[in-house]
């Protein structure tokens, strides 16, 4: 193609091999979707009969660049509420128009081209590739399978080390793992960046999703206001809000000031009226949200128990989130495993290369959808594996 190239510094940044498959399933019928991050359940009526309110009452206009004051002091409500935090909602707390804009915003604060970032994994590729778009490395990090869970290789962290190290990257709930970070791997993940001067940053968009209680443990328990620590969130998750694009980050005064000043230049600020909607999610939603994660804790059940004794099958058992990550003896290309799976059970799965280092030979189950679903999908997926 003549004329000139596009920027040489986007070489790096990979296409989404979820998306690639999703792509094929697309254009193919009577497909059993598994493969994204998301239920079938519709938003909650609520929060749509809140979105209509608020455009009757004029939220159609420009925000701040930081989003609704209301909104954000709605957030370091429910963070005082679940996790017993104090946070100044006017400094230290951002809105952006989804949990994507969070990380990306916030690795941009922090990285510039030619530094490094730690992100353990296996990851959600957004963030490495986030990091990577910024003209940056992200060295993939593989967390150790011990005995029934997994953990945080620290050896591993610092032998990655370099002068340009500057972020440390996690998911707690773990997409596509379900592993939830303990106290005391938080507190050592938190001392380590102490230590070597870096930004810890905590994607914590599945806490609500957490079969151990009412929250996953949060960062924010144990870091001052004064630490270099990002949390990114979103409503996408824990209120059905996939599609209507509305996420927030909580993190040090000096960050979110300057977040905030970037977010004119990407997208000036999330939508006022969805902004109004996010309000009423964290007013009214906590039922709701016990009922569903009720429900994806049966799902998970059904899926664990029927695919744990499968021969070949490694499979550890979920602690949050929604999504299975059996690894399966002998797949070498995860990739070409899922996409003779489409092709020949019609079962439409995420391939474990998609989520980097230590991810291959495994595939992504989202257990979200309904049980009409999962039954024929983990029949046809366990069928699959005893031909292989």
């Amino acid at each position: 193609m003549s004329g000139p190239s596009l920027a040489p510094s986007l070489a790096g940044v990979q296409p989404s091999r979820i998306r690639e498959l999703a792509n094929v399933a697309f254009g193919m019928e009577g497909v059993l979707r598994l493969q994204f991050g998301e239920s079938n359940l519709p938003t909650p009526e609520y929060i749509v009969a809140a979105v209509n309110q608020a455009i009757a009452d004029g939220y159609t206009f420009y925000t701040e660049n930081a989003g609704l004051p209301s909104l954000r002091a709605a957030l370091a409500a429910k963070y005082a509420q679940l996790h017993q935090v104090t946070l100044d909602p006017t400094r230290e707390v951002l809105i952006t128009a989804s949990g994507v804009q969070a990380l990306n915003v916030s690795i941009r604060c922090v990285i510039d081209y030619g530094d490094e970032a730690l992100v353990l994994s296996p990851n959600w590729p957004n963030g490495s590739a986030i990091v990577e778009m910024f003209g940056a490395r992200a060295r993939e990090i593989p967390l150790i399978r011990q005995g029934s869970r997994y953990s945080v290789d620290f050896d591993a962290l610092a032998a990655a080390l370099t002068r340009r190290t500057r972020l440390l990257v996690y998911t707690s709930p773990s997409n596509p793992l379900g592993w939830v970070a303990t106290v005391a791997e938080q507190q050592a993940l938190l001392d380590f960046c102490r230590a070597h001067n870096l930004w810890l940053l905590a994607d914590e968009v599945y806490e609500r999703l957490y079969y151990g209680g009412v929250v996953a443990p949060s960062i924010l328990r144990l870091c001052s206001r004064e630490d270099a620590v990002i949390v990114v969130q979103s409503f996408s998750k824990s209120y059905r809000m996939t599609g209507w694009r509305l996420g927030w980050v909580v993190s040090r005064a000096d960050l979110v000031a300057k977040a905030s000043q970037l977010n004119e230049f990407i997208v000036s600020h999330a939508p006022s009226m969805i902004q109004k909607a996010g309000e009423a999610a964290l007013s009214q939603g906590d039922d709701e949200i016990a009922g569903m994660v009720e429900l994806f804790h049966e799902r998970m059940s059904f899926c664990y128990e029927a695919l744990a004794s499968v021969p070949r099958i490694t499979l550890s058992k979920p602690e949050g989130a929604f999504y299975l990550f059996p690894q399966i003896d002998g797949v070498e290309d995860s990739f070409e495993f899922a996409l003779a799976l489409l092709k020949e059970e019609k079962v439409a799965v995420a391939p474990g290369n998609a989520f980097g280092n230590g991810g291959e030979g495994a595939i992504r189950i989202c257990y979200a959808p309904e049980m009409a679903v999962l039954e024929p999908a983990i029949e046809r997926f366990v069928r699959f594996v005893g031909r292989l």
